[in-house]
């Protein structure tokens, strides 16, 4: 998700041309239609995915509830997905919707719905070989960039990178480090394993990428000197570009790896970004498992698990802050000198989705405690308005909400059986897609047809994941219109 000034002006322009469309009230009226491309049209189907649309709208009883998770669901599948072979591999290039581009962070959580359905379905199998091999393939080129160019020769033509003061290479769309950006295609090849126990895809080349990875984590621990990652761009919007020489802000070498920029892709005040490393302890431990079972590789299992060992000290060390009753939270940034900011943004990995993405036990005192402060005032981009309550975070703007943060909500919600909170965060997203029948990027409080991204697949499967996890574990939710009370 490129989260450029150009990008920021585009998504203003669609916010601007969003409040020309009809009254959502009027939209809501029409017919659910089915906004699906044509079958024809389709860039990816599967029988498995289609049958657990089926089955699970049919369980739910609020029809427009229902078509929402129709449209969203099979979004990834249905508009982005491009299969093909590379050195006789399956070979698949994810784009994030609107933008002609594969983030790694985006390709893998756009995909990840999908997982529990391929040990039985081999054109899903064919379809995560094809992500995980390309994003070790793009790896290689870069371990450094956020989004990669869908001819890995290709120069990137992306408006906003044309002028970046970094080391551009072919095949790079654009160069903001992001640890998370590492994270992801590790969860998504670990979680493939556990779901398949498919060997296909952990070959030469994947292996060489991940060892490329952990290399990459600790030239950015920065122990010894700055690394070889730099990065400035000409910009107005300070959240565009980083201080000191493109190296970022100073801090204290505790062990932490710096992260420039955001998931937002927006640049850290701070360079520990603490959910960012909370997730690379995370998927460290998931490589260390893959080191053991699929590369039979002992020496490379250890140093990952030692390198998760050592992240997890630090964090406990130098990623927390305290809460008006000097209780222990989650920083959402530290320097390692001591100070903290604490917010939270509405993308992944954020305080609020630590628990869903494996970092810490969902029922840990700690974790709770953030997510409750983070879902306050405490937290300068958490905005309630007339039409919801939401986080957002900078990069969309003041008093935007990311519905992906509802969605989060509503998966911590979940797993505390509170099923009050889940039905109240289904409301606000049934009130809140403007009649298009999608989710988007960012909505204002008062006045959802302000809206960025029509098409932003990222968080359509996402909420179509929310979906599929309740009728799993609390049908009874479905089986009423939105309107009645629980």
């Amino acid at each position: 998700m490129s989260r450029s000034l150009s990008r920021r002006q585009a998504l203003l322009a669609g916010a601007a041309a969003a409040l020309a469309a009809p009254a959502v009230a009027a939209a809501k009226a029409a017919p659910f239609v089915s906004r699906r491309p044509p079958a024809a049209e389709r860039r990816f189907s599967s029988p498995s995915v289609e049958a657990l649309i089926t089955r699970v709208k049919a369980q739910i009883a609020d029809p427009e509830l229902a078509w929402l998770f129709e449209n969203c669901f099979p979004n990834t599948l249905d508009t982005t997905v491009t299969l093909g072979e590379v050195d006789g591999k399956r070979d698949a290039f994810v784009i994030t919707g609107d933008i002609d581009c594969m983030w790694l962070r985006d390709s893998s959580a756009q995909v990840w719905p999908y997982l529990p359905l391929a040990a039985q379905a081999p054109d899903l199998q064919a379809l995560f070989r094809g992500v995980i091999g390309r994003q070790a393939r793009c790896i290689l080129i870069d371990p450094y960039a956020n989004a990669y160019m869908r001819d890995p020769k290709a120069r990137t033509n992306l408006k906003w990178s044309q002028e970046d003061v970094t080391e551009m290479r072919p095949g790079v769309g654009e160069r903001k480090w992001e640890v998370d950006s590492l994270c992801y295609p590790i969860r998504l090849a670990h979680g493939y394993w556990r779901a398949t126990r498919d060997p296909v895809p952990f070959d030469a080349e994947w292996r060489a990428a991940m060892a490329l990875v952990v290399r990459t984590f600790r030239e950015q621990q920065r122990k010894t000197g700055p690394g070889p990652y730099r990065f400035e761009r000409p910009a107005t919007a300070a959240t565009e570009t980083l201080m000191l020489d493109g190296r970022g802000a100073p801090t204290r070498k505790v062990g932490l790896i710096h992260s420039m920029f955001r998931p937002s892709d927006d640049a850290c005040v701070y360079p520990f970004l603490v959910p960012s490393n909370l997730f690379a302890a995370a998927s460290l431990r998931q490589l260390s498992e893959l080191a053991t079972e699929v590369m039979a590789d002992p020496a490379f299992a250890a140093d990952c698990a030692a390198f998760a060992d050592e992240l997890t000290t630090a964090l406990k060390a130098y990623g927390q802050t305290r809460d008006l009753d000097d209780e222990p939270v989650w920083a959402y940034e530290v320097d390692g000198f001591g100070n903290a900011l604490f917010m939270d943004d509405a993308n992944a990995p954020g305080l609020c989705s630590l628990a869903y993405l494996g970092c810490v036990p969902h029922d840990d005192p700690v974790f709770r405690r953030t997510v409750e402060l983070a879902w306050s005032g405490r937290n300068p981009y958490f905005f309630q308005g007339s039409a919801a309550e939401g986080i957002g975070g900078p990069h969309a703007g003041l008093d935007m909400i990311w519905p992906m943060s509802i969605i989060m909500r509503a998966l911590n919600a979940l797993a505390d059986g509170d099923d009050g909170r889940v039905l109240a965060c289904l409301r606000t997203l049934k009130a809140t897609h403007a009649g298009k029948g999608f989710i988007h990027e960012a909505f204002h409080k008062d006045d959802p047809a302000r809206f960025t991204r029509d098409w932003f697949a990222w968080a359509n499967t996402l909420f179509g994941e929310l979906i599929v996890e309740i009728a799993a574990r609390r049908p009874a939710l479905l089986a009423r219109p939105l309107g009645a009370k629980a």
